[in-house]
């Protein structure tokens, strides 16, 4: 699958979607990929899942032991990869800040975990959630994502292969451009919008 491709299973799902968005980042967009929208239909999903591991080198996969995805936004690509590769899929999540394995999931001493986002701004999520493996037990040798929206500057410290790269501007909260101050945010699954540059704005 190419990139235009899976960006045109996005179209199709309503899912690229355009106006002013806050980022789990913090940082502020004028354009958003909606991946839970995405991946709503288990058959587009399951192809999404498919191209993806399809980008995942040969000698990587086959090193593959289990499939990790942050809560909540990696939960369903994280399965649907599994499910591609023919492993298991957990996720960590964050019961008081901090990613952790929870819900009876653990890991083998040493096993071999791919990382799977929906999608990647600052790398930040994937890193913390590659030291919550690491303190559980498991060694990330690869990550992976449905989009990367860092342009590439997304240190992960392990191969990444995102399957659609966006080169996107994004803005701190202090410096944003005319016509986008002058839109009002949202923050991308939630019911308001937030009103930038406001006291109280996310």
């Amino acid at each position: 699958m190419t990139q235009e491709e899976a960006l045109a299973e996005f179209r199709a799902a309503g899912a690229l979607l355009e106006g002013h968005f806050i980022l789990s980042s913090g940082l502020h967009s004028p354009r958003y990929l909606q991946c839970a929208r995405v991946l709503m239909d288990p058959a587009r999903a399951a192809r999404l899942a498919g191209a993806l591991a399809a980008a995942i080198p040969a000698e990587i996969r086959r090193r593959i032991g289990i499939v990790v995805s942050p809560a909540m936004g990696g939960v369903v690509i994280g399965h649907e990869m599994g499910r591609a590769l023919g492993v298991e899929a957990i996720f960590v999540e964050r019961p008081e800040g901090r990613f952790e394995l929870r819900r009876g999931f653990r890991l083998e001493p040493g096993q071999r975990v791919l990382l799977v986002e929906d999608v990647v701004t600052t790398g930040l999520s994937s890193r913390e959630a590659i030291e919550a493996v690491g303190a559980a037990g498991g060694e990330v040798i690869a990550a992976a994502a449905l989009v990367d929206r860092s342009a590439g500057t997304a240190g992960m410290g392990v191969p990444f292969f995102p399957l659609v790269r966006l080169s996107v501007p994004t803005y701190e909260e202090g410096a944003l451009p005319d016509e986008l101050a002058a839109i009002p945010a949202e923050k991308p699954g939630s019911r308001t919008p937030v009103l930038s540059g406001v006291e109280g704005a996310a």
